[in-house]
């Protein structure tokens, strides 16, 4: 299957904003339906209501392209290995943001390609944003009926008041050691995948994030920042890299455009 048709990257943007007028409905309800998954991480009627539409959505428009999502049974490694292509999918990011009613809460479907991704979309169901990417389209962003094109800041390390974008909920002494050598940079704290959106259109120059992270929290934002001129990197300077036999994601850093 081609990912790159106009017809399947605006497809995928509604299945994405279908989604979020799901995840709205119960946001503006008393009563999320709060569950504790294994991990001790939350789960709501938001989640499963979201990942259920997406995931029938998708298989109806892509029936023979298999689906990894954070609410599906997972595939065991054996099978997926085997994957080409696939659908890989957040269908609520954030979810201790979307209990503490922040609007900092989102949507990731990407498209990959072997161990990458190649199309992504992101949709802020709160702010009523939606920002998607394919490979050698570049990086857009939709907001009140218009469609513009995204660009990385560009920047250099040793720059004095850098843009950081943290963690909102997962705050850790690894974070601080790192941000500490920065000369008066401005810290944000956000959710979800809106830090890395924040870094594909120019008003944050830095992400890191170390641990917590699995494989459908970076996909799409992944392709989006690197589209707009930006890199998504492992402490050892290395691209992150899917559908490995752990979903769980190494330590990384977000950059804009980095200048040496």
């Amino acid at each position: 299957m081609h990912y790159g048709t106009e017809e399947l990257i605006e497809e995928v943007i509604r299945i994405a904003e279908l989604a979020g007028k799901v995840i709205m409905e119960v946001y503006e309800t008393a009563d999320f339906g709060v569950e504790s998954k294994s991990d001790e991480s939350p789960l709501t009627r938001a989640d499963r209501s979201s990942n259920e539409l997406i995931c029938r959505m998708l298989s109806a428009l892509t029936p023979d392209c298999p689906l990894i999502s954070e609410e599906n049974e997972m595939p065991l490694f054996e099978e997926r290995k085997r994957y080409r292509q696939y659908w890989l999918i957040d269908p609520l990011d954030g979810t201790k943001e979307f209990i503490k009613k922040n609007g900092e809460f989102a949507i990731n479907i990407a498209f990959m390609e072997g161990d990458e991704p190649v199309l992504g979309v992101v949709h802020l169901p709160a702010k009523k944003e939606t920002y998607w990417a394919c490979l050698g389209k570049g990086s857009w962003k939709i907001a009140n009926g218009q469609s513009v094109k995204l660009s990385a800041a560009s920047f250099s390390m040793s720059q004095m008041g850098l843009v950081i974008a943290v963690s909102l909920s997962h705050s850790n002494d690894e974070t601080t050691d790192y941000l500490r050598q920065f000369q008066q940079p401005v810290i944000l704290a956000r959710g979800s995948a809106l830090k890395m959106m924040m870094i594909a259109e120019g008003s944050v120059h830095l992400h890191p994030r170390f641990g917590g992270t699995m494989e459908w929290d970076t996909a799409a934002p992944q392709i989006i920042v690197e589209e707009a001129g930006g890199k998504v990197l492992q402490m050892d300077g290395c691209s992150i890299r899917y559908n490995k036999e752990s979903l769980r994601n190494p330590d990384y850093v977000v950059y804009g455009k980095l200048r040496e």
